[in-house]
């Protein structure tokens, strides 16, 4: 049987022009059976039309701060630079994504860009947004595969059979987040100051997105390798059906 090929959504230096990828990215898919392909920050609707077409899931990476334009502010002094390449290439990876009901893992900006695609809102800047600047720590130090806050997880949900409990430690390396849930997506997990950590789209064979990093939890929490295990088997079933 062929292994589904999945796409990743590309890291960008602009200072270099160069594209880059984190390996752990890559090794959680490959470890789970499957075979990444990293995607050219293209703006051309059709080329994008056909290679989601042609390939079996996707996977939307961390990186630069979403254009807060996608859902409908002006960038605030505290939000990043946009690249704004790469918010066009997954706006249109999403739409087409979402129409053939393939298979779509968020992490981080994935979260993000997810649900301001569908019509949510974002925090520009948790810390000074959020509860007057009160918030648990979401932008931690390295050692990045250390767990530093609490998620609280929806029961009957995929996080739940994964971890098995409702209270769960993860990492965090975000300084941006959802204010405003998209309609067609489902709250999975908050943390403790409300935050949403995950949600995912009812009805679909499988979109999910968090907001931390289970790339880096790879070799110590068995967890992180079951979310890409879940995530690669759904495109295998896919590639069974077509």
């Amino acid at each position: 049987m062929k292994r589904p090929v999945i796409g990743v959504m590309p890291l960008y230096d602009e200072e270099k022009e160069s594209y880059w990828m984190l390996p752990s990215y890559l090794k959680g898919i490959v470890e789970a059976g499957g075979i990444p392909i990293i995607l050219p920050l293209i703006n051309d609707s059709e080329a994008i039309k056909q290679l989601v077409e042609s390939l079996d899931g996707f996977l939307l990476t961390g990186g630069q701060d979403v254009n807060p334009e996608l859902y409908g502010e002006r960038a605030s002094s505290l939000c990043g630079k946009p690249l704004l390449a790469r918010d066009t290439l997954e706006e249109f990876v999403i739409k087409y994504a979402l129409e053939a009901d393939k298979p779509i893992l968020g992490i981080c900006r994935g979260l993000q860009i997810l649900n301001a695609v569908l019509g949510g809102t974002l925090y520009q800047d948790i810390p000074t947004q959020v509860n007057e600047g009160k918030t648990i720590v979401h932008q931690q130090e390295k050692p990045y595969d250390t767990p530093i806050h609490a998620i609280h997880i929806e029961k009957n949900s995929l996080l739940y059979d994964l971890y098995q409990q409702e209270c769960v430690l993860v990492n965090s390396l975000h300084h941006q987040g959802i204010k405003t849930l998209a309609k067609s997506l489902h709250c999975e997990a908050l943390a403790e100051d409300g935050i949403v950590e995950a949600a995912f789209m009812p009805g679909k064979k499988f979109v999910h997105a968090l907001q931390w990093h289970p790339e880096y939890m790879l070799e110590v929490d068995e967890p992180s390798r079951k979310l890409f295990q879940s995530f690669v088997t759904h495109c295998v079933k896919l590639r069974k059906l077509s």
